[in-house]
């Protein structure tokens, strides 16, 4: 167990350094760049991620007793199209903002907010920065359609589906019900 726990530090050692050590910074404002891609995100093991390529700028507002850190980011995201299962491009961006107080209290209701032990000396951003373009990804990914309104998906899936969709009669109500419900309504 001790060795699975090992090699994962090593991979994540490989991707991009998200750690911030603040125990050294006066207060005052800190800028910081990543560029995160597909080994960033492939740690995560997120299925709508396929391939990623997103540029984070991170500016950090130091204080005595909290941090405030202000996370704008663009990028592109591969994923698979809902409809006709072929890989897609999506931009993805957002704003957004975390709060990091110190105290020795429990951990914060918030999501925004997080609460570090007094004696903490740095944080690792990366959770963060995953969650918010996991988060920046539609429900449903779909290729756009073009100019005149038709379908950008893959042809042949979409002629598939299209006979799919017209050459089955779909069951009536009568017909889709199942038969053991029909015992239970006898019971009133």
């Amino acid at each position: 167990m001790y060795f699975c726990k090992l090699i994962r530090s090593v991979q994540m050692e490989q991707s991009v350094d998200t750690t911030i050590q603040f125990s050294g910074l006066k207060s005052g404002v800190y800028h910081y760049d990543y560029t995160l891609d597909n080994s960033f995100f492939s740690e995560y093991k997120n299925e709508k991620i396929l391939d990623a390529n997103v540029v984070f700028d991170v500016k950090l507002e130091k204080s005595e007793r909290m941090m405030m850190f202000y996370f704008t980011f663009s990028g592109e995201v591969t994923t698979m199209c809902d409809r006709c299962l072929d890989e897609m491009h999506l931009p993805v961006e957002g704003e957004q903002t975390l709060c990091v107080k110190f105290s020795d209290t429990e951990q914060s209701d918030n999501e925004d907010v997080i609460i570090l032990h007094e004696n903490e000396y740095k944080i690792d951003l990366a959770q963060w920065m995953y969650e918010y373009v996991a988060v920046a990804i539609p429900i449903q990914c779909v290729h756009p359609d073009d100019t005149d309104g038709n379908p950008t998906c893959d042809p042949e899936m979409l002629k598939y589906i299209s006979e799919e969709s017209n050459g089955e009669p779909t069951p009536t109500d009568e017909e889709a019900t199942d038969p053991r419900w029909e015992a239970l309504k006898q019971l009133k």
